[in-house]
């Protein structure tokens, strides 16, 4: 996190509304697809800080959820944060790829870019349908960029706008896109769908802020 984002762990909530457009939305419409589910067990995938899981232990009242990330220090601001659901929630440092627990639900916020190829993202959506119960769901909040080079510099132009109006110049918004690129790899919506489709999900766009999206995947074979 230090050296991706540039940024403290202890920063991150505060940097990542200044990052990410619609952030409160996103988290919001991730949890609201979740709940419908009313899921008894959710694994969240690349947890972060928290925010998401904290969103669908507050939409799902009845749901336990483990958060599995690598970053054994935002783990720890995970676990302030869900202190007041410690009841419910278990914590597992490693990485997201591999085999995950049975559960009724899977969700992830902006996690799923640090994987570089389709191909090795559709191991892991093969991984998350495989964990799902019957009829369970996939939720995935990430961001995304047409394959088409002028509707890119757009959306990115977009994305700069952004971050400007949330006091980044906009010289070094672009700068933070060439850094970000380093690791990030921001595939586009069609081709995601299409991974999550041949792996057995009936994967739809349930919500758009340029250039982020909600896809809701739902397991039906």
């Amino acid at each position: 996190m230090r050296r991706h984002l540039r940024i403290d762990v202890d920063a991150y909530d505060r940097s990542i509304r200044q990052f990410i457009p619609g952030y409160e939305g996103m988290l919001a419409q991730a949890a609201r697809a979740t709940a419908v589910l009313d899921p008894e067990h959710v694994v969240d995938l690349g947890a972060g800080t928290g925010a998401l899981a904290q969103a669908v232990l507050q939409r799902c009242p009845r749901c336990t959820i483990e958060l599995i990330d690598e970053d054994a220090e935002m783990l720890d601001q995970a676990r302030e944060r869900l202190a007041p659901f410690e009841s419910r929630v278990r914590f597992s440092q490693r990485p997201f790829q591999g085999p995950l627990p049975r559960c009724d639900a899977v969700v992830a916020s902006l996690a799923l870019h640090h994987i570089a190829t389709l191909a090795e993202k559709e191991v892991v959506f093969g991984a998350i349908h495989a964990a799902l119960h019957a009829n369970g769901a996939f939720v995935n909040a990430d961001a995304n960029m047409p394959v088409d080079a002028a509707k890119q510099r757009a959306d990115y132009r977009t994305w700069a706008a952004h971050l400007v109006t949330s006091g980044i110049s906009e010289d070094r918004a672009w700068q933070h896109f060439q850094e970000w690129a380093d690791e990030d790899t921001f595939l586009p919506i069609e081709d995601e769908l299409s991974a999550l489709r041949a792996v057995g999900f009936d994967a739809v766009r349930v919500w758009q802020c340029v250039p982020i999206s909600v896809v809701k995947s739902t397991k039906t074979h």
